[in-house]
């Protein structure tokens, strides 16, 4: 025998995700950041232990600006990109511990903190890294922004903000391996394509061109800086 819907049946069913229209749920300029910055962590860390240090700053400044894009992005972007989108309160990052669903087809309460959380080390590590020095064959090109003893105090969290990213880092992967595996929730595939199976983005995607434009004004800035630094004192260069 057939199933007779009534109009409070329909009303009270959730929508078919199907039918909706298919918004990207991460955009281009979210996933390509992403990647690049899973690509520029390992190669910063290798050039550093190899002593390619001239390499290494240009990674670290590319790292610098990847960061500063995003956290633009998290204002300006497209809707599951914005902070507004996938930051909550103490108590609803709480309830949603407590079994609550999450309210955003992006990041969820608790993924949202760990996802700003993450930007602000990776900043952090790169911002100390324009002030670090070996005394031999690298000094940052802030270094001499500050007073020596500042640079010195500012560069020496350098290395502990990385250690510390390590072990964020770990629990990151080991968050996306339970919730691909455990969950059953697809976090990697809509990294790569944008979306998946149930999962879609609630508003069009912002156009590409504005987040190139704000990482060009950024790298401007960054450039602009750059040439304004303070060159070594002139007793620096004479040993």
């Amino acid at each position: 025998m057939p199933t007779i819907r009534t109009q409070n049946d329909e009303e009270d069913a959730p929508p078919d995700v199907s039918l909706q229209k298919q918004y990207p749920l991460w955009d281009l300029p979210v996933r390509l950041i992403h990647w690049l910055i899973l690509l520029l962590l390992p190669a910063s860390w290798w050039t550093a232990e190899e002593g390619y240090q001239e390499v290494h700053q240009w990674l670290g400044l590319t790292l610098l600006l990847a960061v500063l894009t995003r956290l633009c992005w998290g204002i300006v972007g497209s809707p599951q990109s914005r902070f507004k989108d996938f930051l909550r309160g103490p108590m609803g990052v709480l309830a949603y511990f407590r079994g609550a669903s999450s309210t955003t087809p992006g990041h969820n309460p608790a993924g949202g903190w760990s996802a700003l959380l993450l930007w602000l080390l990776l900043l952090a590590q790169a911002l100390t890294g324009t002030v670090n020095t070996d005394d031999v064959l690298y000094t940052g090109p802030f270094y001499y922004v500050f007073d020596t003893g500042i640079s010195d105090a500012l560069a020496a969290y350098h290395e502990i903000i990385f250690n510390v990213l390590l072990g964020f880092i770990a629990l990151h992967v080991a968050s996306v391996l339970y919730y691909e595996r455990v969950r059953k929730q697809r976090l990697l595939k809509p990294m790569v394509l944008g979306k998946t199976e149930g999962r879609v983005g609630t508003g069009p995607a912002q156009p590409v061109y504005k987040a190139l434009i704000i990482a060009i004004l950024l790298a401007g800035m960054l450039f602009a800086l750059l040439e304004l630094a303070p060159a070594p004192p002139v007793s620096d260069y004479y040993w």
